[in-house]
């Protein structure tokens, strides 16, 4: 069957199955009640995405571009702690705008059967993201702005770590967006930097900058 181009019942569908998992888990996912959900019929479901299957891996992939282009979106600088906490900023600026994808991104809500398993698939969106966070603390290591002989790598999942585990806990309610940015999430960022050398006059400097 030929899929024919409609952005807008295409968008509708993929939220509606967002969220959908992210409240029910995917059992929850059929094509009658995706329809309903997007106020569309159940053969639209067939028409953009081919099957339920299809649907969800178009959840998972244009997620992560979705992500990817937030963090595309912040300006590299001469400041690599800078553009460091403005790429976790905008991560958490996407889980905020986009709670129930940000869910099913990171596994915080079951997919079931669908949960991707192999090595491709799991880095799925991870050049668009993750590699930008790699490449801002690899830059602060060759300026000399963090004192790390750690491998890039497992360094920048340190700082992915800590940034995803608070969004998670804001999208599940348990911290509050205002009170938690203020008293958590950027005292969080000011000690990871500090607590790899940096020093508190230009951490204090990065991340007003990063702030806008």
């Amino acid at each position: 069957m030929s899929r024919t181009s409609n952005p807008g019942v295409r968008t509708d569908l993929l939220n509606s199955a967002a969220r959908l998992i992210a409240e029910h888990g995917p059992d929850a996912v059929s094509t009658r009640r995706v329809a309903a959900e997007a106020n569309t019929s159940s053969m639209a479901v067939y028409t953009q995405f081919g099957s339920i299957g299809g649907l969800i891996s178009s959840v998972i992939e244009e997620g992560f571009s979705s992500l990817a282009e937030e963090l595309q979106s912040v300006d590299s600088t001469d400041d690599p702690v800078r553009d460091l906490m403005a790429l976790l900023l905008a991560s958490i600026s996407f889980a905020r705008r986009e709670p129930n994808l940000y869910e099913v991104l990171f596994v915080t809500a079951s997919l079931g059967k669908y949960r991707r398993s192999e090595p491709a698939e799991m880095l799925a969106g991870r050049a668009g993201t993750f590699r930008r966070v790699e490449e801002a603390c690899e830059r602060a290591c060759v300026t000399g702005r963090f004192d790390t002989a750690s491998d890039i790598s497992p360094l920048a999942y340190q700082w992915w770590s800590a940034v995803h585990g608070y969004a998670m806990l804001e999208v599940a309610g348990f911290i509050d967006p205002g009170p938690g940015t203020e008293k958590v999430l950027l005292p969080l960022l000011t000690t990871l930097a500090r607590g790899l050398g940096d020093k508190p006059i230009r951490t204090e400097a990065s991340l007003c900058a990063a702030l806008g």
